[in-house]
C-alpha cells in the first residue's frame, strides 16, 4: 500500500509483460502479466486515462497488474517486507527507469497491482474487481504525485476521498484501512 521512496535497482517491474497496451498517444500503459478473464481490459485502460488526465495532470505512467508472488517479491526487494501486497508505487524520482511521453512529459512512474488481491478485496467489500482495480490505481497514482498516508497526517485520506468521489469509486483503501 505504500510507495517505495528508494529504488535498488535500475529494473522496471513492468517489463517482459504478456500483455501491454497503450493509448493512442502512447502515455499511459496497463500492462497484465495473464489477460483476466473476468476483468474489462479496455475499462481499465480507459480508468488509467482518465486518472492520467484529471489526477496525474497529464503526465503519464505505467500501470502493472499482476499477482500476489509479483507483488511478493516487489515489497521484498524494494521495501524489506516478506509479504504479498495489492499496490505498490515506483516514482519515476526512485531511479526506476520511467522515461517520458512522445509529447516530451515526464513519467510520473509505476505502479504495481495484485489481481489476486483485487479479487479478494472486491469479494470483501462487495463491488467489482473492476471497481477495485481502479481503487487501488487511484491510491497508486497519488502515491506517485507525492503524497504518503504513513507521513502526512491524513492529507492523502482527504485527496483520495475526493478523488474517489468525483470518479465514481466505492470507499477508498485509506478509508477501509482506518475504518
Amino acid at each position: 500500500m505504500s510507495a517505495p521512496s528508494t529504488a535498488a535497482s535500475a529494473s522496471n517491474p513492468a517489463a517482459s509483460a504478456s500483455h501491454q497496451s497503450r493509448d493512442r498517444k502512447g502515455v499511459v500503459a496497463v500492462i497484465f502479466r495473464r489477460v483476466p478473464t473476468d476483468v474489462p481490459q479496455r475499462a481499465v485502460e480507459r480508468f488509467a486515462r482518465k486518472l492520467q488526465n484529471q489526477v496525474a495532470q497529464g503526465r503519464p505512467f505505467d500501470c502493472l497488474i499482476t499477482g500476489d508472488a509479483e507483488l511478493r517479491r516487489l515489497n521484498q526487494k524494494f521495501r524489506a517486507k516478506d509479504q504479498a501486497t495489492d499496490v505498490l508505487s515506483f516514482p519515476s524520482r526512485t531511479g526506476l527507469p520511467a522515461g517520458s511521453s512522445p509529447n516530451g512529459t515526464a513519467s510520473l512512474g509505476s505502479i504495481a497491482i495484485s489481481l489476486q488481491r483485487a479479487r479478494a478485496q472486491a469479494r470483501a467489500f462487495g463491488h467489482s474487481t473492476e471497481d477495485e482495480i481502479g481503487i487501488l490505481m487511484l491510491h497508486g497514482i497519488l502515491h506517485l504525485t507525492g503524497l504518503d498516508h504513513e507521513t502526512d497526517a491524513g492529507r492523502m485520506a482527504r485527496v483520495e476521498k475526493r478523488w474517489r468521489a468525483r470518479l465514481g469509486l466505492p470507499t477508498s483503501l485509506i478509508e477501509r484501512v482506518y475504518a
